[in-house]
């Protein structure tokens, strides 16, 4: 029910280092961001005082749950973030920091808490102010708040005009309970080793069961989707507001499912069906990327110095043969770490999310692994694909990927037949790409030895709001096809697709009238013509 990382979307950086220093809603000292205890334990419980809602909106009316008015009642205390871009004019702030509290366990509200960091990129013109708009990047495993907090420029215009846009890093995620279940040494052999997926899923499985036992049964979508509410009560909200990307296109859906006297103006940009079972979802995106990747080995086989040959009919299987031939001689690279099967057709995948402006300079890395066998370049963009920076620090993206999205996963993998048939249809849809490992491309994650699943299973999602959501979708996109957007707009009712035709992962950030008729929904309430089709820039 949920899709890989959103890159090539809205930029996201990682520097959640900078955010050292924020001030939490609790107005205590000890309750800074990365204080959760390394065993994995929620953070300490703390009173929850309530208080008066935002003076920036009106107090929410809707009925809450009387054990978890508290939570519905308090404030957050913003502050500026710590190094935080400023104002060279007037020297103020841009980004305000904060926490508010929810309880670890929606059923026993009364135990433990966790505290889910926020941040807010106040509106321009406060005299015309709407309310928030809540921003979700995707994953899952995406940081709201490295979303806002490190480029908050990509909102200007009418929506940071009208609206505090405001990023959360859901639990389990970034500044949030953060699930890190191995060290950075131990990742660099878990991400480049060129064993069997089920191998990979116990050893993960495994390392976060020992640290997150007591976190792990309550990290999922719908306790993220419950979050998002409590978070939009606090910030002074009647009706939820909210542009979710790729992953962040199935929390909105079941924030409609749970909460639909409380949808506003829902913007879901590539978006997942939930009907789809995790690894029919894997077999659909694999034969994206087969396209993809038969797509850029002929266009390779065009150009001048092209490593794959002339021969366009050859140039995808010399590729394959390529990288599967790294399980028997890795390329070595300057830093000493080695180019393996499984980094190298990581590096390849990375590249297949974007559009045919990335083809180049992935052929001419290519060629320099291959003509002069130097993977370094090819190295790099496996460590852009799995979160490793430049100083061998990888960011804990892959393991609330795995978290939440074992959290969500259905019944159980397939066995028997039915496990044979899927064997089947991946080959047979996606016969390169998933041949270096079958096992590793049907079950992406690998949830098999996970031992903690929700309650949630795939399923249509269905709302009774009586609100328009507008779903985006984009007639190339190879990590959330197309089909998906259809589908999700005949489940949500009253919903209407908007259509980018063209490549790429997501479509707000690549059509300028895609951005135009999403900022108009938002912020008029006018939402575009059913059939609305718009071309790439």
């Amino acid at each position: 029910m949920i899709t890989r990382f959103s890159r090539g979307a809205l930029p996201v950086a990682v520097t959640a280092a900078l955010l050292a220093g924020c001030t939490s809603s609790a107005g205590s000292s000890d309750a800074a961001y990365g204080t959760l205890p390394r065993d994995g334990s929620p953070a300490p419980t703390r009173p929850v005082t309530p208080a008066s809602a935002s003076s920036e909106g009106p107090a929410p009316t809707a009925a809450v749950d009387p054990a978890l008015r508290p939570f519905y009642g308090q404030r957050i205390d913003w502050a500026p973030c710590a190094d935080g871009p400023r104002v060279d004019a007037a020297d103020e702030p841009v980004i305000q920091c904060g926490t508010f509290k929810v309880p670890l366990d929606y059923a026993n509200p009364a135990d433990d808490t966790l505290d889910v960091a926020v941040v807010r990129y106040p509106a321009a013109q406060r005299d015309r102010r709407i309310g928030s708009l809540l921003v979700n990047p995707g994953g899952p495993g995406g940081s709201g708040v490295d979303m806002v907090r490190n480029d908050p420029a990509q909102f200007d215009g009418p929506l940071h005009d009208r609206f505090d846009t405001i990023g959360f890093d859901p639990r389990g995620v970034g500044l949030t309970t953060a699930v890190n279940c191995l060290d950075d040494k131990d990742r660099d052999a878990w991400v480049t080793a060129d064993v069997p997926g089920a191998e990979r899923g116990r050893v993960l499985a495994e390392a976060c069961q020992a640290k997150y036992a007591k976190v792990l049964p309550f990290i999922g979508t719908r306790n993220t989707a419950r979050d998002m509410d409590v978070l939009r009560a606090v910030v002074g909200d009647q009706k939820l507001n909210y542009l979710g990307l790729s992953y962040g296109t199935y929390l909105g859906s079941l924030y409609a499912r749970e909460f639909p006297d409380r949808v506003g103006r829902l913007v879901l940009d590539g978006a997942v069906d939930p009907s789809v079972p995790l690894v029919q979802q894997n077999i659909e995106q694999y034969a994206g990327y087969e396209r993809a990747f038969q797509d850029f080995a002929a266009y390779c086989a065009d150009q001048d110095q092209c490593p794959l040959g002339r021969d366009r009919a050859e140039a995808a299987d010399k590729l394959a043969d390529f990288l599967d031939g790294l399980k028997q001689k890795p390329l070595t690279t300057a830093s000493g770490r080695d180019l393996t099967a499984n980094a190298g057709w990581a590096g390849v995948i990375d590249s297949l999310y974007g559009d045919e402006k990335a083809r180049d300079s992935l052929r001419d890395d290519l060629g320099l692994a291959m003509a002069r066998g130097e993977g370094d370049n090819l190295l790099a963009r496996a460590d852009g694909y799995n979160h490793r920076d430049s100083e061998g620090h990888y960011d804990v993206s892959a393991d609330a990927y795995a978290a939440i999205h074992c959290a969500d996963g259905d019944a159980g993998a397939p066995t028997g037949e039915a496990l044979r048939a899927a064997y089947a249809e991946m080959a047979a849809e996606a016969p390169l790409i998933s041949r270096h490992d079958p096992s590793l491309a049907l079950f992406d994650p690998d949830c098999r030895a996970w031992p903690f699943r929700s309650a949630e299973q795939p399923g249509p999602i269905t709302t009774t709001s009586g609100a328009t959501i507008v779903v985006v979708g984009s007639t190339g996109d190879t990590v959330t096809p197309y089909a998906w957007a259809e589908n999700l707009t005949a489940q949500l009712g009253k919903a209407v697709l908007l259509t980018r035709e063209g490549d790429g992962h997501t479509a707000y950030n690549r059509s300028a009238c895609i951005r135009a008729r999403v900022d108009t929904f938002l912020t008029d309430d006018t939402p575009p013509a059913a059939g609305t089709r718009c071309r790439t820039d």
